[in-house]
């Protein structure tokens, strides 16, 4: 049973791979963080090792150890923290981690019919561990099969991706991922329906949310310092620029995870703006949104939606930080409604 909730194009193909006995010797899955691609990969894992007719059962003992993390053939290569050459820690799959891989995949599957190897952000590896791994995956080895994990495939080597099956894991419907919050993880329907719309398509961020308060109150925590900068005079916000710069050194994601909150605020104003309001996505903060949208016209926002994604891309090509978060403060529109923007 694929326990991967919003993916059936995904699994249908996997599905007829396994019924068919065709198999590739490397997987990319590619997806958004938290879409569902470790829950994706281990489900695959434990269809390839199952003890049962119809793969995966969850039922057999193979597909129990797997799922508990405990099957001796099933590893799962994560990031870790390395120091590079100039004493900086950085977040990295290692070349060491890699080298324990190649140690293991010329002996013989121990409890199962394959070895299996996922590895976690393998758009973080270091180019000594890409290097390695590429030479795996050029000479496939019986039995052996890597399914590698990406949120973003631009910064995969080429190399890599041209020898690897691609598996792409699109956003899940917000309709989709409420019914699953209530009908497997029995969530309420109100929160069920918030959770749903904040996820941006990603089913493991919601299941997250509901098993940690912290990322709702951090949502909330990052939203209101946002909010603050709307009516924040400029030297507030290059002070916030400076920060999101730094952080940006020490964590990628986070500020890009960021920059999404921002750009779906204004993608709700857009649409408050335009008299749809039923579809936004951060329903708990309707009459703010309705209140902050009085104080723009549409073309204000539009432009100003334009230059979030534009500072997004700008920071993936590694443009000059520091410049794209103060441009980004500078062309924060200005609200007839100032006293409306922080309620």
């Amino acid at each position: 049973m694929w326990s991967v909730v919003g993916q059936n194009k995904a699994v249908t193909f996997l599905q007829k791979s396994l019924e068919k006995n065709s198999l590739a010797h490397a997987y990319l899955l590619v997806g958004l963080p938290h879409v569902g691609k470790m829950t994706l990969a281990v489900n695959l894992a434990m269809a390839i090792n199952c003890e049962s007719d119809e793969r995966p059962c969850g039922k057999c003992a193979s597909c129990l150890r797997i799922a508990a993390g405990k099957h001796a053939d099933v590893q799962v290569i994560e990031l870790s923290q390395i120091v590079d050459s100039e004493g900086e820690s950085k977040t990295k799959i290692s070349v060491e981690q890699v080298d324990q891989i190649l140690h293991s995949v010329n002996l013989a599957p121990y409890e199962g019919k394959y070895k299996i190897f996922i590895v976690d952000g393998v758009e973080f590896m270091s180019i000594g561990a890409a290097n390695r791994l590429l030479k795996t995956i050029e000479e496939p080895v019986q039995n052996v099969i890597f399914i590698l994990l990406t949120s973003n495939q631009g910064l995969v080597p080429a190399t890599i991706v041209s020898r690897c099956q691609r598996v792409e894991l699109l956003p899940v419907a917000a309709e989709t991922i409420e019914q699953g919050l209530v009908g497997i993880y029995h969530v309420e329907q109100e929160n069920a329906k918030l959770l749903s719309r904040i996820a941006n398509g990603c089913f493991g961020w919601a299941v997250s949310a509901i098993r940690d308060d912290a990322l709702i109150q951090q949502r909330k925590e990052w939203l209101d310092a946002w909010r603050e900068m709307f009516d924040a005079d400029y030297d507030r916000r290059f002070t916030f620029a400076a920060k999101m710069v730094e952080k940006y050194t020490q964590n990628r994601n986070v500020v890009q995870q960021k920059l999404d909150l921002l750009l779906g605020w204004w993608h709700d104003l857009l649409l408050v703006k335009a008299h749809c309001g039923q579809d936004i996505k951060n329903i708990d903060y309707q009459n703010e949104l309705n209140k902050m949208a009085s104080g723009y016209s549409l073309g204000q926002i539009r432009v100003f939606i334009d230059r979030i994604q534009s500072a997004k891309e700008q920071l993936r090509l590694n443009t000059n930080h520091q410049l794209v978060m103060e441009v980004l403060m500078l062309n924060i529109p200005e609200s007839k409604n100032v006293e409306n923007l922080v309620a």
